[in-house]
C-alpha cells in the first residue's frame, strides 16, 4: 500500500503516474486538506482519501509530497504514527533526510527526492538519496516506484540543492525559452500557433537527439552553425547579451533558495 500525503499538484501527478503504470487505486491512499480536493480526487482516480494519521499507520511507503514550508506541521502530526522501519519517500524541496528523521522520532528509513512536472507525461528527471536509515533495498523500492514516470538517477544528499535547481526548476526554464522564441517568431511575422508548433518540435527533436546520440551538446551545436551562417549571428548575440552567465546566476540563484527552503 502506498499512501501519498499531500496531494497537490506534484502529490497527483505521481498519483496518476502510478496508475498509468499499472497500480491498482485499491493500493493507493491520498491525503487532502480540504474536503472538496478530497473528492475531486476520489472521482478523478478512484482512491480512498484518509487522515493523514490513518497513511501513516496503514501504508507500507510514505510519500510526503507537501508543500516544504507545510512539512514541519505534517511532520509533527504523523510522528508517533510511523513504526519504525515504514520507507518514507519526501518529495518536498530543500527539505533534508535528517529533517524529516529528527521529527519522527524513530529509526525510519528516508529516500530524499527531487522530481519535476514532465512526471504528467511518464517523463520525469526523479534524483533520489539515502538518509541515514535507508539500505540499498530501500532506494531500489524508491527506483522501483519512480522508474514507470521517468528517469531516477541517484546522488549524494549535498547535491540535491543543485539537483532541485538544475532539473526541478529546469522544465520552467524552457517553457520561458519557448515563450521568449515564439515571441521573436511572432516579432518576424509568424502566426503564433505555427511560431509554437516550429519552437515546440524543435526543441522536442532537439532533447531526443542530445539524449539519443550520445553527443556533447556543443558537437550537437557547432553541426548546426554553419560559418558566417544564420546560427551563429544569433549565437553571437546570445553572447552579447550574457545569456549563457544569466543561466549560471539564474541557476545559482534556485539552488541557493532551495538551501533557504531547507533551513526555513
Amino acid at each position: 500500500m502506498i499512501a501519498i500525503l499531500g496531494t497537490g499538484k506534484m502529490g497527483e501527478a505521481l498519483l496518476s503516474g502510478l496508475l498509468r503504470a499499472g497500480v491498482e487505486p485499491g493500493g493507493i491512499m491520498a491525503t487532502a486538506r480540504r474536503e472538496e480536493r478530497a473528492q475531486a480526487l476520489r472521482d478523478r482516480h478512484g482512491v480512498r482519501v484518509v487522515s493523514n494519521n490513518e497513511a501513516a499507520e496503514t501504508a507500507d511507503t510514505l510519500i510526503l509530497a507537501v508543500k516544504p514550508q507545510d512539512m514541519a506541521a505534517l511532520l509533527d502530526e504523523i510522528a508517533g504514527h510511523v513504526p519504525a522501519g515504514r520507507l518514507v519517500v519526501s518529495v518536498a524541496a530543500g527539505i533534508t533526510t535528517s529533517f524529516v528523521e529528527a521529527r519522527l522520532g524513530v529509526d525510519v528509513p528516508v529516500v530524499r527526492v527531487m522530481s519535476n512536472t514532465p512526471v504528467l507525461v511518464d517523463e520525469a528527471m526523479s534524483v533520489i538519496s539515502a538518509g541515514a536509515h535507508a539500505s540499498e533495498e530501500h532506494l531500489k523500492q524508491t527506483e522501483e516506484l519512480l522508474a514507470p514516470v521517468g528517469k531516477v538517477l541517484r546522488i549524494p544528499e549535498s547535491q540535491q540543492d543543485a539537483a532541485t535547481a538544475l532539473s526541478g526548476s529546469g522544465p520552467a526554464y524552457f517553457f520561458y525559452l519557448v515563450e521568449a522564441m515564439v515571441d521573436a517568431g511572432i516579432l518576424l511575422g509568424m502566426p503564433r500557433a505555427a511560431a509554437l508548433d516550429m519552437v515546440t518540435q524543435s526543441i522536442v527533436g532537439a532533447a531526443i537527439m542530445l539524449r539519443d546520440s550520445g553527443e556533447h551538446p556543443v558537437i550537437l551545436r557547432e553541426a548546426v552553425t554553419s560559418p558566417g551562417g544564420t546560427t551563429i549571428s544569433a549565437i553571437a548575440e546570445l553572447e552579447r547579451h550574457s545569456v549563457r552567465a544569466a543561466f549560471l546566476a539564474a541557476i545559482e540563484a534556485a539552488r541557493d533558495r532551495s538551501r533557504e527552503l531547507a533551513s526555513g
